[in-house]
């Protein structure tokens, strides 16, 4: 297991940590591969009955490094199989989010079964901002939990949202403080976890099984897009704006 990402065991509740506070959890290729095989590892542990999936620090997720998202070696890149493992991932997940959840690091909370968010917590899709789709069958998940258009809202806005406002949009369950997030997390997958597997599995399945087919479409739209709009000259001038701490020039 990578020292980006940490996995601790509390009986059957498995624990993952995204471990890269000095980059505000910023995710770069070797953590997306670290989330890809330890959610594939913890679907095929039958030990391993509840998830929870948290951030070292102060946030939670600043998304993907842009300063290391260059080609992989990896046939098809690890963030999209790394979304791939956690969608398909058949057992409980439970997120524990506080301060930033930015891009990939909010979008993965739209394909947990139960969010909690510490009141520090600022979420934020920036797609439009980067002249960039989605992303993580986001297109689907977020209207699926929200409804369209409060998804669009969203979307299209890019504004940042936080704690309060994502438990009155759907998007967690309750606020809790910073301090007791990740003990009120792993408290509600304890309680999960005391459930057969093959219950909690089942259980998954239905509650997933409508929604397939649009999240696999949701998928391959967005790496479509993505593929039409990464590297265009808006998503540069968005980027380099970025970098140079600037408004950018659209």
């Amino acid at each position: 297991m990578s020292d980006t990402l940490l996995r601790q065991h509390h009986g059957a509740v498995l624990q993952l940590t995204i471990n890269r506070p000095q980059k505000k959890n910023a995710i770069d290729n070797g953590l997306w591969i670290a989330l890809r095989e330890a959610f594939k590892a913890a679907a095929d542990d039958d030990s391993v009955r509840c998830v929870v999936l948290h951030g070292a620090g102060d946030n939670f997720s600043a998304g993907v490094d842009l300063a290391s998202f260059g080609d992989s070696g990896e046939e098809e890149h690890p963030f999209e199989s790394a979304a791939r493992a956690v969608a398909d991932f058949d057992k409980p997940l439970i997120a524990a989010a506080h301060g930033v959840a930015v891009g990939g690091g909010a979008t993965v909370l739209f394909h947990a079964d139960m969010v909690y968010a510490g009141d520090s917590l600022r979420l934020r899709l920036p797609f439009a901002a980067l002249a960039l789709p989605p992303e993580w069958a986001s297109s689907y998940m977020l209207q699926a939990n929200i409804g369209a258009q409060r998804a669009a809202e969203l979307f299209y806005s890019a504004d940042w949202i936080d704690a309060e406002r994502a438990v009155a949009l759907g998007l967690a369950l309750e606020v809790v403080s910073d301090a007791e997030l990740l003990e009120r997390a792993l408290a509600r997958a304890a309680a999960v976890a005391r459930w057969p597997l093959s219950g909690l599995r089942e259980i998954k399945r239905c509650l997933r099984l409508p929604h397939r087919a649009a999240i696999d479409a949701a998928f391959q739209a967005e790496q479509a897009a993505m593929l039409r709009q990464a590297g265009s000259a808006e998503n540069i001038e968005a980027v380099m704006a970025i970098m140079e701490k600037r408004e950018p020039r659209f």
